[in-house]
């Protein structure tokens, strides 16, 4: 059976599409970060702002990246919301004082740079990404 080179692009775009649906996500952290790993609810707790502290009493700073499929799964995914809720929390506290927004990046690889030489600051990327410089944090 011969496919229609129309049909042909469409299947490949839902295929490439796709395999960064399932691409794996790391919670990368600045190399003075003691911990080795991190609680789904202490990561959700960080990037959303409802605490800055680490359970051993870590302070961190949660970066953020501005868009794209990492940004988009990592939020509903890991943080189990969507972008724009996410934003909306974020400006609440901000604007009763209880925060600043985080940090929001252009690229993973400008968050490995930023993440890597910023005391206290912890991010995501794709697993694919090279991560030299940072922590790897397990998310257990």
């Amino acid at each position: 059976m011969k496919i229609p080179p129309r049909t042909f692009s469409v299947l490949v775009a839902i295929w490439v599409w796709t395999l960064g649906l399932h691409a794996q996500l790391l919670v990368v952290a600045n190399p003075e970060i003691k911990a080795d790993s991190i609680s789904r609810s202490e990561l959700r707790s960080v990037f959303t702002g409802a605490t800055f502290n680490l359970k051993d009493g870590t302070r961190v700073k949660p970066v953020l990246l501005k868009e794209g499929a990492t940004h988009t799964k990592f939020v509903a995914d890991e943080l189990g919301t969507s972008e724009t809720a996410l934003l909306i929390d974020w400006r609440q506290r901000v604007f009763s004082g209880q925060a600043t927004m985080p940090k929001t990046l252009g690229s993973e690889a400008e968050m490995v740079t930023y993440v890597a030489q910023t005391q206290g600051a912890v991010g995501y990327i794709s697993e694919a990404t090279p991560h030299d410089g940072v922590k790897v944090l397990a998310v257990r």
